[in-house]
């Protein structure tokens, strides 16, 4: 199996995301690592916990992460429209019975990758603040980790969070940026391919017919957030599955088409902060640092990714 280290703001879809990879036999999520983003660290690191208490998988550790951006305070506010205020639709729960490790999430990332050297795949569903943090402990990492897969960015298509900008980019652009031009191989899930993949409502409702803790669990924590896309978007019935489809990339990597690409941050414009931007000059001489979806077969993943939760 494929030892991952999943990095999350755990929302509703990181929920989605945890479930996927958990329930994959073809991962072994050796930990999970939180970061602020869709709520703040201590609701990342709660839902977390919480998510693997639904999943009967209290026994993968949680290590807390950054609270902020490594280099100025946080200019974003929460996402409340779609994940609620506590990041998982508002639902109530009591605090879970699991604790996170002592170890915090940057020194949990480096321990793994230096104990399983060449294996693991880290896949961030966040800001990239705590990997970001773990390259600067440890710069040796980048040539230690089998892969990164990262759920981020807009090349092609508008952002979610400003004009450009996507949503986990944006949350701490210089982490971002540090981490693409640190030479890890990575490969970029983002807004490109993820608006192409859809959760519907007769999904939900396949999940509430099997009405288990879990499947009623999830089917009422993303009833939330299709609420929200609809009322984003306007008479839409579905959401998109970003983070999920970062796990599934990790799983088959054959679901995506990737272009190899010279990509950065920008870091200093007004309107265009936080934005992915590639170098598209015929006479770039600059190698390309990150793989680059540009394709998905959404049909084949979406089947892949219902069949996965409905075990």
């Amino acid at each position: 199996m494929n030892p991952i280290l999943l990095d999350v703001d755990t929302g509703i879809d990181d929920a989605l995301a945890i479930a996927y990879a958990v329930r994959s036999p073809e991962l072994d999520v050796i930990g999970i690592t939180t970061c602020f983003g869709n709520v703040s660290v201590d609701h990342a690191t709660r839902n977390t916990l919480h998510v693997l208490q639904q999943l009967g998988a209290t026994g993968i550790p949680v290590a807390m992460g950054e609270a902020a951006p490594l280099f100025h305070p946080s200019m974003k506010t929460y996402p409340t429209q779609f994940h609620g205020e506590n990041g998982l639709g508002n639902l109530t729960f009591p605090y879970p019975a699991g604790k996170p490790v002592s170890t915090p999430a940057a020194a949990f990332m480096v321990d793994q990758i230096r104990r399983y050297p060449k294996q693991v795949t880290v896949i961030c569903v966040g800001p990239l603040t705590n990997l970001a943090a773990a390259i600067l402990q440890a710069p040796e990492i980048v040539s230690l980790v089998r892969q990164i897969i990262v759920m981020g960015g807009a090349v092609g298509v508008a952002g979610n969070r400003r004009m450009h900008a996507e949503a986990n980019i944006y949350s701490d652009p210089e982490a971002a940026q540090l981490v693409f031009q640190s030479g890890a191989p990575i490969t970029l899930v983002g807004l490109d391919v993820t608006l192409q993949t859809k959760l519907r409502l007769e999904d939900i409702q396949r999940w509430r017919e099997l009405d288990t803790d879990l499947t009623r669990f999830l089917a009422d924590m993303t009833s939330y957030y299709i609420e929200g896309y609809r009322q984003a978007y306007r008479d839409r019935a579905s959401c998109a599955l970003h983070d999920p489809l970062a796990v599934a990339v990790a799983i088959d990597h054959s679901l995506v088409k990737v272009q190899p690409m010279v990509l950065q941050v920008d870091l200093e414009g007004i309107h265009s902060y936080g934005r992915t931007i590639v170098d598209l000059r015929p006479r770039c001489t600059d190698q390309p640092n990150v793989n680059v979806c540009v394709g998905v077969d959404a049909k084949r993943f979406e089947e892949h990714f219902m069949q996965t939760l409905m075990i």
